[in-house]
């Protein structure tokens, strides 16, 4: 039986703690502010603290993903130990690391399996749990990566925005959009299934948000996940603790049979967002 390690990103939320306690290696995501020259990595010499408080302060925010000299690093470590590896990244949709570490991977003659299965943040961290699990079942690298691929759309976010500042400042939306959606105090909900972050909804009020975002993880759970005994379910905020303990108890509220697990957003997904936001997802149980 081939000995598996599992590999992910920072874009899943699982920090480098957690991931020594998973088994499961960590390469963290590099952000830029500004016009300084400095990389800052997450979970190393970025914490989430400090990122919330560079947006704060005004500061822009770029991402990037990790050099080859840096993933390369990882895998060869692993593979002095390790027969194979199973490689999980954030969506191919979202950034090029996906499409970067599959060519890289070309050169390990197939001991280097790469999933693309377009997930981020707590649903990519779902399918870094489940190939730790299958790895512990027996499974070999490549029947990881083409389990994980078929369920690739089987997953969910829906995400209330506390503010449309970070949208503007990142070039997502037009300023004279978001100065108007500011005076109607717009609370959009925006969706990330598979490999796009869009638009779902405009919402007038923070209830009749969350509410969109309820009767739509409803929708999908019963239409697409065959109910919810089959889906994993999370309550999630971007650093907004205060509002973020009354939605959580309304999401416990809203499905009462569910076990439901509180998560935050990664900051991957912070710097588009901001602070404030509050959503929910689900990925359907392997």
């Amino acid at each position: 039986m081939a000995k598996v390690a599992v590999v992910t990103d920072s874009n899943s939320g699982i920090t480098q703690r957690m991931g020594r306690d998973l088994g499961v290696s960590v390469i963290p995501m590099p952000f830029m502010f500004g016009e300084e020259n400095d990389v800052y990595y997450e979970d190393i010499n970025l914490s989430r603290e400090e990122f919330f408080q560079r947006l704060a302060d005004g500061q822009t925010v770029h991402t990037s993903q990790p050099t080859p000299v840096e993933v390369l690093k990882v895998w060869d470590q692993l593979l002095e130990t390790y027969d194979e590896i199973v490689h999980i990244p954030m969506s191919s949709g979202l950034s090029g690391s996906c499409q970067s570490a599959v060519m890289l991977s070309s050169d390990y003659d197939g001991r280097v399996q790469v999933v693309n299965n377009q997930r981020i943040s707590v649903t990519q961290r779902a399918s870094v749990l489940d190939a730790v699990q299958m790895a512990k079942d027996g499974m070999n690298a490549a029947g990881i990566r083409e389990k994980l691929e078929d369920v690739k759309f089987d997953s969910s976010i829906y995400i209330m925005l506390d503010t449309l500042t970070y949208l503007k400042r990142g070039g997502r939306i037009t300023p004279a959009a978001a100065a108007i959606g500011s005076l109607l105090r717009i609370k959009p909900v925006l969706q990330i299934k598979g490999e796009r972050l869009d638009a779902f909804s405009k919402a007038r009020t923070t209830q009749q948000g969350k509410n969109t975002m309820l009767n739509a993880m409803r929708n999908d759970i019963d239409t697409l996940y065959g109910g919810i005994d089959n889906v994993h379910l999370y309550a999630v905020q971007a650093q907004c603790p205060d509002s973020f303990a009354v939605w959580s108890r309304e999401v416990r509220e809203a499905f009462p049979t569910a076990k439901v697990r509180d998560d935050m957003l990664s900051l991957s997904v912070c710097c588009h967002i901001g602070p404030g936001a509050l959503a929910i997802a689900c990925s359907k149980k392997i």
